[in-house]
């Protein structure tokens, strides 16, 4: 059957309507297609912003993100000291005035980088029976109990008040108690047996980086008593940092191994076991008045950043509190230039802390004896001739 000419063009004309026909539905959909799209984008909820990198290293401890991978905080994001953070804490003992703010400084630091352990404070009961009289508001104790309060208001600090321990009769053969730090010593800290681990940081100080602190709550003990010393090259490793845990027995075993009526530090720091291992070892606890005999590859930044604690002490000088004369503070400060730098940002760092949290300034000095003022700085009697080293014998003894 043959096609007419008219048959075949009405095909050809169909078909190049169907294609064009396809061709405009094809193009109509996918304008349709795009137009659907930008209308879902413009209508749905931005998506939430990626995570960042936490640089104080609080969410590190809380819910396991390592600040910069820091070993420190990576082992407290998995690991708990025992019985949880509510049984581990932070204990001061206030005897003088004095270090009231210095504690208050310590446990204000503590809840700026959010620590986690709890903060105690003992002072001495006899604090709150002097509220009352005339000489209560022109002297230390307004102050010092005004600034617990806000240590408690804003740091979350729990204050107990200790009573003192009395004197013993004339005719007994206990010593009576002479000094504050024997009318408030340190083996009390033992009968907070409430809690499973303590530390204290001896006064005056700094904390640098409480994440190794809090690190230390989890480290098994061999002892009840474990101290950490600022300056390792000191022949009696006096601790600057003392980790305790508390208990019946250790306070039973250790008042009963002091001489009687000797409840002096000295006599409780020599049951304290220390921890060996020299300064680029142990680099969490650090002493001003050790700084002179870092090495000459001392990093000043490096020191900074890598110390937890600093502890403010050095011979001849009463303690950071006070405004100390220039020509003894010059007398005091480590000779070479990059020891000289860390020893006095450090003490800066004190007095600007000081002013913040307490709002107070430097205390005025108090006067020193010749015998303390003769050897301020410990490398200048190294120095000193052996005649010199004579005299200054000869003037001790007299």
């Amino acid at each position: 059957m043959l096609l007419t000419s008219g048959q075949i063009s009405m095909g050809i004309s169909s078909c190049v309507v169907f294609i064009f026909t396809t061709l405009l539905f094809l193009s109509g959909y996918v304008l349709q297609q795009q137009t659907v799209r930008s209308i879902q984008t413009a209508i749905r909820p931005p998506p939430p912003p990626t995570p960042t990198r936490d640089r104080s290293g609080v969410i590190a401890k809380h819910f396991g993100t390592a600040r910069d991978h820091s070993f420190y905080d990576k082992f407290l994001a998995t690991n708990r000291p025992k019985g949880g953070w509510a049984k581990v804490a932070y204990a001061q003992i206030i005897r003088e005035h004095i270090h009231v703010c210095n504690a208050v400084m310590l446990f204000a630091e503590l809840e700026r980088q959010e620590s986690m352990a709890q903060r105690i404070i003992l002072y001495p009961q006899e604090w709150n029976v002097q509220q009352s009289g005339p000489e209560y508001e022109s002297s230390n104790v307004e102050r010092s109990l005004r600034l617990l309060e806000n240590a408690a208001l804003r740091y979350k600090v729990m204050l107990q008040p200790v009573s003192r321990i009395q004197d013993s009769p004339d005719d007994s053969k206990i010593k009576k108690v002479e000094t504050e730090e024997a009318a408030y010593p340190l083996v009390d800290l033992l009968s907070l047996t409430l809690l499973n681990r303590l530390i204290y940081l001896k006064p005056s100080g700094l904390i640098l980086d409480s994440a190794k602190l809090d690190m230390l709550f989890t480290l098994p003990m061999e002892s009840a008593m474990v101290g950490i010393s600022g300056n390792p090259h000191d022949e009696d490793t006096i601790p600057s940092v003392i980790l305790l845990e508390p208990s019946e027995k250790a306070y039973n075993d250790t008042l009963s191994s002091i001489s009687a009526g000797s409840h002096s530090d000295e006599a409780f720091l020599r049951h304290v076991s220390p921890v060996a291992g020299t300064r680029d070892q142990n680099n969490i606890v650090a002493k001003t008045s050790a700084i002179h005999l870092e090495s000459d590859r001392f990093n000043f930044t490096e020191f900074i950043e890598s110390t937890s604690y600093v502890q403010l002490s050095d011979p001849g000088l009463p303690g950071p509190e006070f405004n100390i004369p220039r020509r003894q503070l010059h007398r005091a400060k480590p000779k070479q230039p990059i020891h000289r730098r860390a020893w006095e940002t450090v003490y800066e760092m004190f007095r600007e802390q000081r002013m913040s949290v307490c709002g107070l300034d430097l205390e005025p000095a108090p006067e020193l004896s010749s015998e303390k003022m003769i050897a301020t700085n410990p490398t200048e009697l190294e120095e000193r001739k052996p005649d010199q080293q004579m005299v200054i014998s000869e003037k001790k003894t007299a």
